[in-house]
């Protein structure tokens, strides 16, 4: 199985945390969206024989898209690709682009996962991440998509916010869970470079939290997600049973997929490709069928790496069956001497021939995995 994730390279504002590749201005996307049209078409032969199990349209900001717009992208996918028979189709949406007519559509199109990006219900909160939303559009979204058919919605949180007090959390958290939504994505706030967030942190214009807020807040979210019977099965994503993202679960364990659209990324199980991120730039390259523009072949040590930065921030963790059987031996022995520390200090634990991060683990995850990392 396989999967196929779509960048729609467009925003009408700039959220000051995020550092992913977009354009405020829709002047180009015309041409933008034929040449991901023409790149689908370019790229027929990527799976070979695999099938698509999952589609995604991310971003950027897929709901600026027409229905017709969107329906050309999926059309073009099913005429080349194989795909099962029910894929989970995931569609990114801002709550103030959302209104009935709008996600009757997408439903009509066999669109059956609604990601919602509300960040957060504290008003005072949206506008220091910049966000044009309001927290009454984010609630009224989310029952416009449950009233429109959606029974898989899915949306997002950031927590570790200047500013966001506990009890903040608290009523993001309890609020959300009380809507219809079958799966969440919880993030802590991260500081990426090069952007407005970074310059304001950097001039004390914000100033972040400290530390034993950021674990008093997961804390917290564990607990409500666990007592709403969410499933805590990635470090940032909370499911019901049978609502597990799909399209994610295909990275972390090392699925094929394919990106398309400027400065999205593909795998094919031994190399990695990147798409340039740069709109025109983009455009010039598919118009002259330049299918890929920077490919980068990953040695057995970096898919060890991988493997394990990805698995640890599972509930299934990292398989020694598997490390035995699609790596050297070498790796298992250093991975095994590497975590006796961490299950002395109850950080990391075993069970079941798998390898998982404890709950104080998780609060420490990025540090111990990439100690783990084989250099």
């Amino acid at each position: 199985m396989a999967g196929i994730y779509i960048h729609i390279p467009f925003c009408k504002q700039l959220c000051y945390y995020c550092d992913f590749y977009f354009s405020l201005s829709l002047k180009n996307k015309d041409i933008v969206l034929d040449s991901i049209v023409k790149e689908i078409e370019l790229k027929k032969d990527f799976f070979e024989n695999d099938i698509i199990e999952t589609i995604y349209f991310g971003g950027g900001t897929p709901s600026l898209l027409s229905i017709k717009e969107v329906d050309r992208i999926l059309q073009t996918i099913f005429n080349y690709f194989k795909i099962v028979k029910n894929p989970e189709i995931t569609f990114e949406a801002n709550p103030d682009d959302i209104n009935s007519e709008y996600i009757k559509d997408l439903f009509s199109l066999k669109i059956n996962r609604l990601s919602i990006g509300l960040q957060s219900l504290n008003d005072k909160d949206l506008i220091v991440l910049n966000r044009k939303h309001t927290a009454k559009q984010s609630l009224e979204a989310i029952d416009i998509a449950a009233n429109c058919g959606f029974e898989n919605i899915t949306v997002d949180l950031i927590y570790g916010i200047p500013n966001q007090t506990i009890d903040d959390w608290i009523y993001n958290l309890k609020t959300t869970l009380s809507y219809p939504i079958t799966h969440l994505s919880a993030y802590s706030l991260t500081v990426e470079n090069n952007t407005a967030l970074n310059t304001f942190i950097r001039k004390k214009q914000l100033i972040l939290p400290p530390e034993d807020i950021y674990i008093d807040e997961f804390s917290i979210l564990k607990n409500y997600t666990y007592a709403h019977k969410f499933v805590h099965y990635e470090l940032s994503n909370f499911g019901l049973e049978g609502f597990f993202s799909k399209h994610n679960m295909s990275y972390w364990s090392q699925k094929k997929y394919l990106g398309v659209g400027p400065s999205a990324h593909s795998f094919d199980g031994s190399k990695r490709y990147w798409n340039v991120a740069n709109n025109l730039k983009y455009v010039e390259f598919m118009s002259s069928g330049n299918i890929h523009n920077t490919v980068e072949i990953l040695s057995e040590k970096d898919k060890f790496n991988e493997y394990l930065m990805t698995s640890l921030r599972t509930m299934w963790g990292v398989n020694l069956e598997y490390l035995s059987n699609n790596f050297s031996s070498i790796f298992k022995d250093y991975f095994l001497l590497s975590i006796k520390k961490y299950l002395s200090q109850k950080l990391i634990i075993e069970s079941n021939n798998f390898i998982l991060l404890s709950d104080s683990g998780m609060l420490l995850s990025d540090r111990i995995i990439s100690d783990l990392f084989y250099i």
